[in-house]
């Protein structure tokens, strides 16, 4: 039988040597077509030999729908746009570089694009929404990589390195800034000359205490020697999501301390300005303005003036008098009448602005 023959090849294929015998004897008992299952194969036999090939069953993988798994980024390329390319212009990093109280990194020419166009990038708000000035970005004080260029890596070497450790600022370790000077250090080398030594003598009183404590906190930075706070001026560059949001916290916790601050000192200042204006006298003991309004006519009405300069002035005045007194002796009755109206009324006007229009006459 073709049955026997083409049938077997396939199935000794697909190794079901144990089906074949089954199939034959459905096959030889029934003068019929049948329908054959193997492993999800459809076979229609018939008794004269003949079969096709009718395809395959579905599965519950072809019949259900499940859900699509998230494409998951490629690690290593995201931290390599983040420690070597702006997060604002995405263009390669240069000098200067910023980075935010997030601890992006920025090119500082974008961060003025910004702040000039809102609309330059389509995603500026996304990234760095919470820059509002110029002020709220950090210069950093970066070292650069001593090591030459290797030509045969894949990828472009860390143009920058850890000044303490020379561990390149590339990702693979976390880096940090301090926000009062800029400088940029590895967080292990920073951590390991800003940890305080334990002193073996317990303090006294609480005072004592606490003073050390702050004492203690403050540090000075060991490139450029700026004072700063271990516990608040330092920001990691690049944090991950979950340290960027305790980031974003204590950044608006700052934030909203600060303009709590100018509202209590400009409240400070216009109390200050009423008990001036009760008291009559400023803090430096001078009139307050209140006070010097009233006294404004009186201060135009009588100007001080140097006793020098007005004695001066007035010999000026005497000598001026005194020439004007000689000229008109020597004039005659016609030039005379020039000067003056024939009613004998006194006119401001001489000779030369007589006739004619002058805001001086």
């Amino acid at each position: 039988m073709v049955l026997g023959e083409a049938l077997v090849a396939v199935l000794a294929i697909l190794g079901l040597t144990s089906t074949t015998a089954r199939i034959l004897s459905q096959a030889k008992t029934k003068p019929e077509w049948e329908m054959m299952e193997v492993y999800g194969l459809l076979f229609l036999v018939h008794i004269d030999g003949s079969f096709a090939f009718l395809g395959s069953i579905p599965d519950r993988r072809d019949l259900v729908k499940t859900k699509a798994k998230a494409e998951q980024a490629d690690k290593q390329n995201q931290i390599f746009a983040k420690w070597f390319f702006c997060a604002l212009s995405k263009r390669p990093l240069q000098e200067p570089i910023v980075s935010c109280e997030l601890g992006k990194l920025y090119n500082k020419d974008a961060i003025v694009e910004y702040l000039l166009d809102k609309t330059i990038y389509g995603d500026g708000a996304t990234i760095c929404g919470h820059v509002k000035v110029l002020k709220d970005v950090k210069p950093l004080r970066l070292t650069p990589n001593p090591a030459p260029v290797d030509p045969s890596l894949d990828r472009p070497q860390a143009a920058y390195v850890c000044p303490l450790t020379l561990k390149e600022m590339n990702g693979a370790l976390p880096f940090v800034y301090v926000s009062t000077c800029g400088c940029v250090f590895s967080a292990t080398g920073l951590r390991a000359l800003s940890s305080p030594a334990e002193s073996s003598t317990p303090p006294s009183t609480n005072s004592t205490s606490a003073t050390t404590s702050t004492s203690k906190s403050i540090l000075s930075c060991p490139q450029c020697s700026t004072q700063y706070d271990r516990l608040t001026d330092v920001r990691t560059l690049n944090p991950n999501p979950e340290e960027e949001v305790v980031m974003r916290e204590a950044m608006e916790a700052r934030r909203a301390a600060k303009k709590a601050a100018m509202k209590s000192k400009k409240r400070k200042v216009a109390e200050l300005q009423d008990e001036e204006e009760e008291k009559g006298v400023n803090a430096a003991g001078e009139p307050s303005e209140h006070k010097k309004q009233k006294t404004v006519v009186a201060s135009v009405s009588a100007p001080k003036t140097n006793a020098s300069v007005a004695a001066m002035a007035k010999k000026v005045a005497e000598s001026l008098a005194e020439e004007e007194a000689k000229r008109k002796g020597k004039m005659t009755d016609a030039v005379a009448s020039l000067y003056a109206p024939k009613n004998g009324a006194k006119k401001k006007e001489t000779f030369m602005t007589m006739g004619t229009f002058t805001r001086y006459a």
